[in-house]
This record gives C-alpha cells, structure tokens and sequence, in this order.
C-alpha cells in the first residue's frame, strides 16, 4: 500500500506559500501547464509538455513543493501521481492571484520585441 498523500487544509494556505512555490521558473512553468489540463498531468507530461528534461526526482520535488504550499492536488491513478491546479480553493482565498501572476508572466515570456511594440502602443 501507498504513502498517502499529504495537502494543506485550504485555511493553511498561505500567500507567502504560494509565492514562494511560484518563485522558481520551472514550477510557475509546470503551473502553466497544469492550467492547461484541467483533468491533471504527472511530471512526464508536463515536463514533456514544457520541452525540458529533468531527472524524475527533481520533478517530483518541484511538485511536492507545489502540492504542500497547497497550489496543487495530486492523486494516484495506479503508478501514476496525477496533479491539478486547485483552482477553486485559490479563487475563494485568493481573488485573482492566478490570473495576475500569469498574465504577467505570459508579458514576461513574450520576446524583447513584441513588449517594446506592446508599450509603444500603449504610450503612443
């Protein structure tokens, strides 16, 4: 039998937590993704997903940290640890956080020239 899983109750989770577990590019980037598929992806998907390879392990500690700051859920589903976005509890306690730090990364992966054009026009 399985270790079961451990997730925060929803009142333990914390904005500090959050932002910490998104402050690194990899894990904000499997966020992103997960975003993407409502019904979960394990770490192969989503880092296939992402164009990165990276050593089963380090996929799994991105996702443990992003499950125990209570961004995600995972399950089993045979030998498989399916995860999602636990975007309804993030909503309630957090009103557009998401939606923010996302919009603001989609600026942020845009190339240097298409921001310069997008402030342009903003300015102009």
């Amino acid at each position: 039998m399985s270790r079961p899983l451990a997730h925060p109750d929803p009142a333990a989770v914390t904005l500090a937590g959050l932002l910490f577990a998104l402050a690194d590019p990899v894990r904000l980037a499997i966020v992103r993704q997960l975003l993407k598929a409502p019904a979960g992806l394990n770490c192969t998907e989503a880092t296939a997903r992402l164009g990165v390879a990276m050593p089963k392990s380090t996929c799994s500690q991105h996702y443990r940290i992003l499950r125990e700051s209570g961004l995600i859920a995972s399950e089993r589903r045979g030998t498989e640890l399916v995860s999602r976005v636990r975007s309804q509890l993030l909503a309630e306690r957090f009103p557009g956080l998401l939606e923010s730090v996302f919009r603001a990364y989609e600026r942020e992966c845009q190339p240097a020239s298409r921001r310069r054009a997008s402030r342009a026009s903003v300015a102009g």
